[in-house]
């Protein structure tokens, strides 16, 4: 089973999406037989590689928000992300445009450590301030994951993933899809948001159920609709009672 994420670093719903489910995954059965992956996604293309202002001045100014309306949701979703023991610090989040950050998601695909990367790019971005368009954060960021010094280079001076990334969003248009996280299953399902980690794990034993149907075999297989005479020949009971 193949689960597709779109999601933006910059996103504060998709670290808290990233957690529950996780915890559904982790709790699921099958969970060894699940392929995930991470695919790009932009909330706000047109942020310049460096944003001269807090992530309240930004919200404020370029999205035309009231700023106390924007300190209320930075307390709300603080709240959610605390539920999900992550500890978000709106008055230090670094604005910044995240194309190259995608980039850099996409090389660590490239040798295994895609989920690291995602992972410590929304912590540093949420938790700890760090500055997700600097080249020199990104370039600690793949040494601290083991990725080559050559290929990290390469990545600055080239336009390396630059199309793979291009390619998501338009996948993403595409599908349909018009807000992240996105949860895509199979190609089949589809589910939009932060879901609690109840609907994840649903979601996921339809998808399984659906790609594994039951199949009858053995000498009652031909009368499925379970008649005396069928239970009978394959010794199962019913509501009438058990063969003899």
């Amino acid at each position: 089973m193949k689960i597709e994420i779109w999601s933006d670093v910059a996103c504060p719903w998709c670290y808290i999406g990233k957690r529950r489910f996780e915890t559904a995954l982790a709790a699921f059965p099958h969970r060894d037989s699940v392929e995930v992956q991470w695919r790009s996604y932009q909330l706000d293309p047109t942020l310049p590689e460096h944003y001269d202002g807090t992530e309240l001045d930004y919200l404020s100014t370029r999205k035309g928000m009231a700023p106390a309306q924007v300190s209320q949701m930075f307390e709300h979703v603080a709240a959610q992300a605390k539920g999900e023991g992550l500890n978000y610090r709106f008055d230090a989040v670094v604005v910044a445009n995240s194309f190259t950050a995608h980039r850099l998601i996409h090389l660590a695909a490239a040798h295994g450590k895609q989920d690291a990367a995602k992972e410590r790019l929304l912590s540093d971005h949420f938790e700890h301030g760090k500055d997700i368009g600097s080249q020199e954060y990104l370039t600690a960021l793949g040494l601290d994951l083991g990725l080559d010094a050559g290929d990290l280079a390469e990545l600055f001076s080239t336009d390396t993933y630059a199309d793979a990334v291009r390619n998501d969003f338009a996948e993403a248009r595409a599908l349909g899809i018009s807000g992240v996280p996105f949860f895509v299953i199979d190609r089949k399902f589809g589910l939009s948001g932060a879901q609690p980690a109840g609907t994840f794990t649903a979601a996921l034993e339809q998808a399984w159920q659906d790609s594994h149907p039951l199949v009858m075999v053995g000498a009652g297989a031909e009368a499925a609709d379970a008649t005396t005479d069928s239970r009978a020949e394959s010794g199962a009971c019913g509501p009438d009672g058990c063969p003899v």
